[in-house]
């Protein structure tokens, strides 16, 4: 071991430490959803009296004490600015913060470990919003969120449109020759297909983009890299060894933003969800109501919901304010057994 070395192992441990303060500094916007008072001071007492006690080893009980009051002020800080909180699956840096940050970079993205964490938190008011992918250029449906989102009481109130450029990360000073295999999730390394099978590099599926970053800077797998987003090399203390090495340029993700209210304001998109009778042509007559109004389709997906029945999510353009577009969603109403008007809102694109 020299110098270089326990530089790094610093670093490392640096990066971990800041990891640690943004998740607790989460937890701490969390909890102010349960309090009627920012001021605890029988709360902050009990924080320091552990930590006295706790304190061992080298560091000094001052400098520890020292360093926990200013979390507690800058925690008290964090409550009183009254933060909203937008929910994603997966860990920071993956692709659904960076949409999130692109639709409202004033809100504070917060990690969720499933879908339904996501569909629930904001269900239950624990987050004032959810970003959930609902679909893909080259993976096509994203079928979980879209069973979610068919019996979810939530309204649409944004989507994103999100070009995924996929970068290959490595661990600082890594020469590039080495590296042997590559970490990702099974859909990010099937996109890449073509630029890891070329540089001879054995991908290795994980559980999503960003927890494979993550992993990476923690457990520093020898002669290995990840492929994630851009925004995790400086979250991770990674280097960007390639950018754009998915094989198709054009990969893009779009996004829905959900919320237990309606969206402010007039928006150019709308969402519905409905299902017809097991009758030839229902969905036909479905769809020629919007033809006849001259309303321009941009999605229709078919998905299972019970055992031989299949709900159907159609995206239009217009506005639920426009008389065509009124006059349609009457009509479908009563065509179809089952109908929900999930949002209408305007959608946001990537560049």
């Amino acid at each position: 071991m020299n110098l270089k070395e326990i530089r790094k192992k610093i670093d490392s441990i640096d990066g971990q430490i800041l990891q640690l303060l943004n998740a607790r500094m989460e937890q701490v916007l969390i909890a102010n959803k349960f309090k009627t008072e920012i001021e605890d001071t029988d709360r902050e007492k009990e924080i320091l009296d552990r930590i006295r006690i706790s304190a061992t080893g080298l560091i000094q009980g001052e400098f520890i004490e020292r360093i926990f009051t200013e979390m507690i002020q800058e925690s008290k800080r964090l409550q009183n600015e009254g933060f909203n909180l937008i929910a994603f699956q997966g860990d920071h840096g993956a692709y659904s913060e960076e949409a999130s940050i692109l639709w409202n970079s004033r809100l504070v993205p917060f990690p969720c470990r499933s879908f339904a964490e996501v569909f629930e938190g904001v269900q239950s008011g624990l987050y004032d919003y959810g970003m959930v992918p609902v679909e893909n250029t080259l993976g096509g449906s994203v079928d979980q969120v879209n069973h979610l989102l068919i019996h979810a009481d939530l309204h649409v109130v944004g989507a994103v449109e999100l070009p995924v450029r996929h970068c290959l990360l490595a661990l600082p000073d890594t020469d590039h020759r080495q590296i042997r295999s590559v970490y990702s999730h099974p859909q990010a390394l099937s996109q890449c297909r073509r630029f890891l099978s070329r540089n001879n590099l054995e991908p290795v599926p994980y559980n999503d983009t960003a927890g494979a970053a993550k992993m990476l800077s923690e457990t520093r797998p020898k002669r290995s890299a990840a492929i994630a987003s851009r925004l995790c090399a400086p979250l991770y203390n990674l280097e960007i060894i390639k950018e754009g090495v998915e094989d198709i340029d054009r990969n893009m993700t779009r996004f829905l933003v959900l919320s237990k209210g309606e969206a402010m304001g007039e928006g150019d998109k709308c969402s519905i969800v409905f299902a017809t009778e097991h009758k030839a042509g229902t969905l036909f007559n479905v769809l020629r109501v919007f033809a006849e109004k001259d309303i321009n389709l941009t999605r229709i997906e078919s998905i299972p919901n019970e055992p031989g029945d299949y709900a159907f999510f159609l995206d239009f353009e217009g506005s639920d304010k426009d008389r065509p577009v009124m006059e349609a969603l009457a009509d479908v109403e009563r065509m179809t057994t089952q109908f929900r008007l999930m949002g209408c809102y305007t959608e946001r694109r990537g560049q």
